[in-house]
């Protein structure tokens, strides 16, 4: 049974779960990786699509519907599975991901599939393009937001940062980035990689409106997804602070699940543990 949009959160927890599992079983019948990074997301995204996010999955191109883009396109399970279960398209098509010939490919594709905005996956394209989005709304006096989810390891891209400068500039209240902060990219800790600290406060002095929140509290994102009630203004970034492989203890913050594949064991494993949540 679908979670109608605007369900209570208790109900929200119960998707996210549900989604999890999904997502494990797509990488688990793929032989595909980033599980762990699509893991970290859920939740970002059961806010966004449940509560925020204003779509009518019977007319997906509406001109005045919200855009959401998950410019971390790796995590494209993650993607698929809400879709799915919002109605956008069968559950069927979960089946042919990463298939030859089927309907969703292992990293988002343009046209792909119906709720599908742009081909993300080349890592610092999905903000510019959501400036892009935000400003035409902007021009056109329409009320529309954007939403855009990033990895923290794709704001080591200049592209982002130039993104985050135009944004500020050009005054784009109706844009929202939200950053997945599980801590870990392709080789190692974020953090370690380049200097991401303080985070919430470079997004502020590039002129945003910036807040750090649990990003596996659906309460807390949607609070901070909200709010956004002006065609001009500051654009606002929340920094979601995540778990790489959130909900199954023997993948959480462990870089590994950024590679491997799970085996039957873990599949069922997986349903135990997300069964008792």
């Amino acid at each position: 049974m679908q979670v109608p949009f605007g369900a209570p959160v208790g109900d929200l927890k119960q998707v996210a779960a549900d989604l999890r599992y999904q997502v494990i079983q797509m990488s688990h019948q793929a032989k595909t990786p980033h599980l762990g990074s699509s893991l970290s997301c859920i939740d970002i995204l059961v806010a966004a699509y449940w509560r925020i996010l204003r779509l009518d999955p019977q007319n997906p191109a509406s001109p005045d519907r919200d855009r959401f883009v998950l410019s971390k396109g790796h995590a494209a399970p993650a993607l698929y599975v809400a879709l799915a279960a919002r109605g956008f398209f069968p559950p069927g098509f979960l089946d042919s991901f990463a298939q030859k010939g089927g309907h969703l490919p292992e990293q988002p594709a343009p046209g792909c599939a119906p709720g599908v905005e742009l081909a993300t996956g080349s890592l610092g394209h999905g903000l510019p393009v959501g400036c892009g989005f935000a400003l035409a709304g902007q021009i056109r006096s329409q009320s529309y937001r954007t939403i855009v989810v990033l990895s923290d390891g794709e704001c080591n891209e200049g592209s982002v940062w130039e993104a985050a400068l135009f944004a500020s500039a050009k005054q784009l209240g109706k844009l929202t980035v939200v950053v997945d902060y599980n801590k870990w990219q392709a080789t190692g800790r974020s953090d370690e990689v380049l200097g991401l600290p303080p985070l919430r406060e470079k997004w502020a002095s590039f002129g945003w409106d910036a807040v750090e929140v649990d990003g596996h509290d659906i309460s807390a994102l949607v609070e901070a997804m909200e709010g956004d009630s002006s065609p001009r203004g500051r654009p606002k970034a929340i920094i979601a602070h995540t778990i790489k492989g959130k909900g199954i203890p023997f993948m959480e913050d462990d870089n590994n699940w950024h590679y491997r594949i799970p085996n039957a064991a873990e599949v069922e494993a997986s349903a135990e543990i997300l069964a008792r949540l």
